[in-house]
């Protein structure tokens, strides 16, 4: 005999089956075994009277019925998410899961100040820090795999995702001490030293080339690297030159006194790092983290290269969220 009120977490595992088109695939993501997920499905067909999924098809596909059926499920869980978790977080201490996301730019230093003062703010709380690259983030944030990250802003809008930028980080020019070119002749590749570039499946790397075609500069592409470090480490070995961000060059201090780091020539372009956060992600601790990673950023980046390079005050700043 049906049951006589909808499961919870039948309609949770539904929409998770219709976007992954997998019980495996939603197994995995929920931590559940296949047969737990599947009966929780036949549950809901049964309970419906009508089928939801062509159960004939691998993927799984939704009859017209199901499509429906996801239409109007997906409003009524986004809002039972966010009650939850406004109703658990309005006392932050109350919370009990976190799982948050940065790129690697955080990683050597904010990211573990960070997760200190969390979990002191938040006891209760279980955590989930991932790192990874922001098309990554990005797709785990969709699929709600994260609730909370900290990443480069796309040139695309966020599909159902709110952002709160942080900081305007424009793109400098940084070059090996010593060399005996001068910045326009390099930049103009009328110098032996080429251009080292990031690899171009992340974001930095398609907002600089957009802007090298915009400016009608072209250079020969002979080295990319994923790591920063790495490349850090070949231009300060004189090995080439590389355009970058302040924040990104604030992560390699020991490699400081060989490089030195210039204001791009011209028309100057910049990336803005933001908070994004799922729509059922608690306000309260968006803007606890907000306003941590703020103190953060002008501790570890913006204080000390300001001191350093005084020139970079007017552009490497924190935005203000409030006046956007």
């Amino acid at each position: 005999m049906p049951s006589k009120d909808l499961s919870l977490k039948g309609l949770e595992l539904f929409q998770i089956c219709a976007n992954k088109g997998s019980l495996q695939a939603a197994a995995q993501e929920t931590g559940l075994s296949i047969s737990t997920v599947s009966h929780h499905l036949r549950a809901l067909e049964t309970h419906l009277g009508v089928p939801l999924f062509d159960h004939t098809r691998r993927p799984m596909v939704l009859t017209p019925t199901g499509q429906v059926f996801l239409r109007n499920i997906d409003a009524a869980l986004l809002a039972i998410r966010k009650a939850k978790a406004e109703a658990t977080a309005s006392d932050i201490t109350e919370a009990s899961l976190l799982r948050f996301g940065t790129i690697e730019d955080f990683d050597s230093e904010i990211t573990p100040d960070l997760a200190v003062y969390m979990a002191e703010r938040m006891p209760r709380c279980d955590f989930l820090f991932h790192t990874g690259s922001s098309h990554e983030i990005f797709e785990m944030l969709h699929n709600r795999r994260l609730d909370l990250a900290v990443t480069t802003s796309p040139p695309e809008r966020l599909r159902n995702l709110n952002d709160r930028p942080l900081l305007r980080d424009p793109y400098v020019i940084v070059l090996p001490v010593g060399t005996e070119h001068s910045l326009p002749e390099i930049v103009e590749g009328q110098s032996p030293l080429p251009l080292l570039r990031y690899s171009d499946s992340q974001i930095i790397a398609r907002q600089i080339e957009s802007h090298l075609r915009r400016l009608g500069i072209s250079a020969p592409h002979r080295f990319e690297f994923g790591s920063n470090q790495a490349l850090m480490a070949m231009v300060a070995a004189g090995s080439g030159w590389a355009i970058t961000t302040p924040l990104l060059f604030s992560r390699v201090k020991r490699l400081h006194p060989r490089l030195r780091m210039h204001r791009f020539p011209g028309k100057g372009f910049s990336r803005t790092i933001t908070l994004v956060s799922t729509p059922d992600c608690s306000q309260v601790v968006t803007d606890v983290m907000a306003q941590r990673l703020r103190m953060l950023l002008t501790k570890h980046a913006l204080a000390p290269l300001h001191a350093s390079a005084p020139w970079l005050a007017d552009g490497f700043v924190l935005i203000d969220d409030t006046k956007i």
